[in-house]
Parts: C-alpha cells; structure tokens; sequence
C-alpha cells in the first residue's frame, strides 16, 4: 500500500535528515574534499541516486537548513508587519535566540561544523553564496514592507548591514564559546551594534521611522 501524503511527506523528511546526517558526521571526520557522494550514499544505506534525488550537490548536503533559513526569515519579517523591519528583524533575532532555534545555537557540535566549513575553500563560497541569498531575501521583505520596489536601494543597504552583524555576531559566539564565556552575550552586543549602524544609515527611511513616508 502507498502510504498517504502526510506519511510519505515524514519518510522523505526522515530520510532527507539521515541522509544530511551522515554526511556531516564524514564530513567533519575526514574534511569535504575528502568524502565522496558515493561514499555518503553507502554509509547511509541507500544508493547515490536517492542521495542526488534530494541534494543537488555535495555542498547542499552540509548546508542542508538553508530553505528553512530562508522560510524562517520570511515568514517571521512578515508576521512582524506592523513594526518597522529594523524592530521587526531585532523582534524576531531575540526570539530565535530566547528560544535556543538550532539555527543560532551555538554548541561543541556547531564549532566543529563550522570549523570545517571554514577548512574548505568550497563551503566558505557557498556559504557565502547563501548569505548573498538571504541577503535578497530579507531586502525584497523589507521593501515589501514599506511599499517600495523590491530593489530599493536602502533596503538592500539595511539588509546587507544587518545579516553582516548577524554573521559577525555568531563567529564571535563561536570565539566567546572557546574561551569559556557567555556566547549569547558576545552574540546579543554585536547584534545590537549593528542595528545601531542601520538605525543612523537609515534614518529618516520608512525601515527605521514609523512616521516615514515611503
């Protein structure tokens, strides 16, 4: 029997999940150029067809939350809609930290992976490439928001200071975590320093005052 959708949905999660797994826990034993999609299809039981049915690429297996990132932060600028998108992106930022979200956690298991993605000159591209890509994301919502174009200026501006201060916020977490203090302290003052820098770039815009006109 074929099982219903809402099943057959669970199974291909279920094993999109522990195909991503065992290929993270290769990875960051024996380095990204060193593991093979053959050898992650074996190690996860299944064959290097059904491995490329749901990665399209061995560096999309390693960043294998990015859609849900992307999902996250537009779906949470746009719940926020009734703020300002510098209040609305900090409003969602210290939920996700409040609430400990894996994809700011920081933990023994997240140095070590970005350790090694720091080790290959291939994932430091990508994952520069999908912070290009959340970049887009987060400036076409915060235009979207105040009803200018989707390639307004000053809200590429605004976006691209932000997920900087983001990035930042989080190697510094890292840093802190090493050095037996407080991560989410280091992380919560470099976040607030770039939102300061975007509420003086951007002030007088619709992004930061409420009272601004688009």
């Amino acid at each position: 029997m074929t099982p219903p959708p809402g099943r057959r949905e669970q199974r291909r999660a279920q094993t999109r999940q522990a195909i991503s797994d065992v290929a993270t826990g290769l990875i960051i034993a024996r380095g990204f150029e060193a593991v093979s999609m053959s050898e992650i299809a074996e190690a996860a039981g299944v064959s290097r067809k059904t491995v490329f049915n749901y990665f399209a690429s061995k560096e999309d297996l390693v960043f294998d939350r990015d859609e849900e990132a992307r999902t996250l932060l537009r779906e949470g600028m746009r719940a926020r809609s009734g703020m300002t998108p510098l209040t609305a992106f900090q409003s969602l930022v210290r939920e996700l930290l409040e609430g400990g979200h894996p994809l700011l956690r920081i933990n023994p298991g997240a140095a070590a992976f970005w350790a090694t993605v720091a080790d290959s000159p291939v994932l430091v591209a990508h994952a520069r490439r999908l912070q290009a890509q959340l970049t887009d994301d987060l400036a076409q919502v915060m235009a979207e928001t105040v009803g200018r174009p989707p390639d307004d200026a000053e809200a590429r501006l605004g976006a691209a200071m932000l997920l900087a201060s983001m990035v930042a916020a989080y190697e510094k977490g890292l840093a802190s975590q090493a050095l037996g203090e407080d991560p989410r302290d280091a992380m919560v003052q470099l976040i607030v320093r770039g939102a300061t820098g975007v509420l003086a770039a951007l002030a007088g815009t619709p992004y930061t005052d409420p009272g601004a006109r688009p």
